[in-house]
């Protein structure tokens, strides 16, 4: 049921107003998101093609290649397109549904980096068991699980969107739409939304970022037990986890486990989780993992070859 009868569109007034700087942000997150779509598309173009990588821990990676991109995508374009425009709008339903697909693709990033933990944790821990327990079909169910979990807290957000009512502002101080900046736009107490989207939003950031470092405190923990070699790998595949980690859950636990207030560096806080965060994985899972590197080397051997024979 939506009672916002009054508002049919949005005014999003963006990273900036100033023409010089407009240019700048086009530029600049235009190259950001040409980036993102590259890093990640040979992640999941590798990750498909090699057999090599065909262990859980890529099998996860690429769900979070995946996620990475249409988390961007969820917003990028948009925002790239309106820095060329005098004034955005951006219709009442296309706000929500950049709303759930914001929320869709960022919370399945969040679940999948637990998934990587998870597995982490029990190929270092529990070597023995590691293909039994982490099978090809316990991995598929997990990663399924984690799309359902996504949708229903996606499905959460937007009924919290359509419970506000719009009686007339509807400028929305920020370069995409999110319930933060649209509950300063409603005409009544949001303090009970509010504390609804902290308890859903804020409680799975805290939640799962807590989760996280413990099982990586655990799996470092645990590494004392095994020889050189075995700590130098594992070290670099868990600090790279770590890494993505703090980058992605630090800002969304400073923008969601707050009241709604507004503080002058938000947006360029969202900048950095919505665009910074997926345009850095890419880099952190190529550069730290001597596998992937490998396997993109041989694919780029591959398309050389078949290139030469044409």
């Amino acid at each position: 049921m939506r009672l916002n009868n009054n508002v049919t569109e949005f005014i999003l007034l963006g990273l900036t107003q100033d023409p010089v700087r407009k240019k700048i942000v086009f530029v600049t997150f235009l190259l950001f998101y040409l980036g993102t779509l590259l890093g990640n598309f040979l992640i999941i173009t590798t990750i498909k093609t090699s057999r090599a990588l065909g262990s859980p821990m890529y099998f996860f990676l690429f769900h979070l290649s995946l996620s990475d991109t249409c988390f961007c995508s969820s917003v990028a374009p948009r925002m790239i397109v309106d820095a060329f425009l005098k004034k955005s709008t951006i219709s009442f339903s296309e706000c929500m549904i950049q709303v759930f697909s914001f929320h869709f693709f960022g919370c399945l990033e969040i679940f999948i980096l637990i998934l990587m933990a998870a597995d982490r944790y029990v190929a270092i821990c529990k070597p023995l068991h590691y293909t039994t327990i982490m099978s090809q079909r316990v991995c598929a169910v997990l990663v399924a699980m984690a799309w359902v979990g996504s949708c229903v807290h996606s499905l959460a957000q937007i009924f919290l969107a359509l419970s506000l009512p719009f009686c007339g502002p509807n400028v929305i101080d920020h370069y995409f739409c999110d319930l933060q900046p649209l509950l300063r736009l409603a005409c009544t107490d949001t303090y009970v939304i509010n504390l609804l989207l902290v308890s859903n939003s804020g409680a799975i950031c805290t939640l799962s970022f807590v989760m996280l470092m413990c099982s990586y405190v655990n799996i470092l923990y645990s590494l004392r037990n095994h020889s050189a070699e075995g700590r130098r790998k594992a070290l670099s595949t868990c600090v790279s986890h770590i890494i993505v980690v703090i980058l992605f859950f630090g800002p969304c636990i400073f923008i969601y486990t707050r009241p709604a207030t507004t503080f002058p560096m938000d947006k360029m806080i969202a900048v950095f989780y919505t665009l910074g965060t997926p345009l850095i994985n890419p880099l952190i899972y190529t550069l730290r993992n001597a596998e992937v590197k490998n396997a993109m080397r041989k694919l780029w051997k591959k398309k050389l070859i078949l290139d030469d024979k044409r």
